[in-house]
């Protein structure tokens, strides 16, 4: 098995463009991550994976890099008043034995079916989240907007809360009084995502919102908490079977850390409502980006017959999809910080005319 996970022929060559490729891509990705509180994997993993770098250790790299990222984020959102510390590491306790789960999945899919399989795996898995959880984010983007920018909590999370079972516990930062139970399956399933896809976000920011009960700004910041959990015990177990390129994590990191407070600032300007809309637009951009890529793959699999040219051309159109998400998800956020801080400027000469 060791022989098939240290196969250093999986890790590609990098060329000037595509190391300065990868530090925009971790440059947006950690400006989605400030912002949302995904660990913008969504748009890092695929990045990687656009280059030729193999579904596992694309996932792995990524989850390096994801740690000290996270935390960067974490300290400067909690600054602000919007991180409960004690959910987050509750729900990050909880996620790493998803994290384990995932890895092991991984591990199997590699051994069965190769790297064809596992980038096949990987890519399907991110089609089948993105729509699902992208779809379900817009449309309630969208309800929130027509309320006028008001946040509700669902009926699922005010019924979950009155439900008296044992260990209930106190979440003073977000006001929220719940069993243990019930955050059990969000840690969960955002640490399975994680090491399935590198995406623990897309579980773990859902599930904060929707069944625990917290605003979409406290589960953003809150999530960045069970990111830096999930990525360290992620990371030394990815090590061991020798999947992190330590070089991928490098380059990303060094965008991210940049991007991820100048997203964390980002989130001061705006409503809860357009953290939504962002995080379900470029989700919806990249599942139709790594769609495209799919028949690359089960053609290596011999599973289909297509012609060359055109599989060819989609994965062209995937990498190029792939680049428009990132830009317009940066565009989205610079933009809104952009906004905001113009008519904070307004209002603070609009009231020092009136003194």
């Amino acid at each position: 098995m060791h022989d098939l996970l240290l196969d250093g022929a999986r890790f590609v060559d990098l060329s000037l463009v595509g190391v300065l490729f990868l530090f925009f891509v971790g440059f947006v990705g950690g400006l989605v991550s400030g912002f949302i509180g995904s660990g913008g994997a969504f748009v890092l993993t695929p990045g990687m994976m656009s280059l030729g770098v193999p579904g596992p250790v694309a996932v792995a790299s990524n989850m390096c890099h994801k740690f000290p990222k996270a935390l960067v984020g974490a300290l400067k959102r909690y600054k602000y008043g919007q991180v409960d510390i004690k959910l987050g590491l509750i729900v990050g306790v909880s996620a790493e034995v998803g994290v384990q789960i995932g890895i092991q999945i991984q591990k199997l899919i590699l051994e069965l079916w190769g790297p064809a399989g596992s980038n096949l795996y990987v890519s399907l898995a991110f089609v089948f989240v993105l729509v699902t959880v992208g779809s379900f984010v817009m449309k309630d983007a969208i309800t929130t907007k027509r309320n006028g920018g008001e946040e509700k909590v669902t009926n699922i999370a005010k019924k979950l809360q009155s439900i008296e079972l044992w260990p209930m516990v106190n979440f003073k930062g977000s006001n929220i009084r719940i069993s243990f139970w019930f955050t059990a399956p969000v840690g969960l399933a955002a640490g399975l995502l994680a090491a399935t896809i590198a995406v623990g976000g897309f579980a773990g920011v859902p599930g904060m919102i929707y069944i625990i009960g917290m605003s979409s700004l406290m589960a953003s910041a809150t999530e960045l908490v069970v990111a830096f959990v999930m990525g360290l015990g992620g990371t030394l177990i990815w090590a061991f079977y020798g999947m992190v390129d330590i070089r991928l994590t490098l380059i990303i990191l060094a965008g991210s850390l940049f991007g991820v407070q100048l997203g964390a600032i980002g989130t001061t300007y705006v409503k809860d409502y357009v953290i939504k809309y962002v995080m379900a637009t470029i989700m919806l951009i990249v599942a139709f980006s790594r769609g495209l890529a799919i028949p690359k793959y089960l053609k290596q699999l011999e599973a289909i017959n297509w012609d060359a040219t055109l599989i060819s051309s989609m994965s062209k159109t995937s990498f190029g999809l792939m680049c428009f998400a990132l830009g317009v998800g940066a565009f989205i956020i610079l933009k809104a910080m952009i906004v905001g801080r113009r008519k904070e400027r307004q209002m603070e000469m609009a009231a020092g005319t009136n003194v």
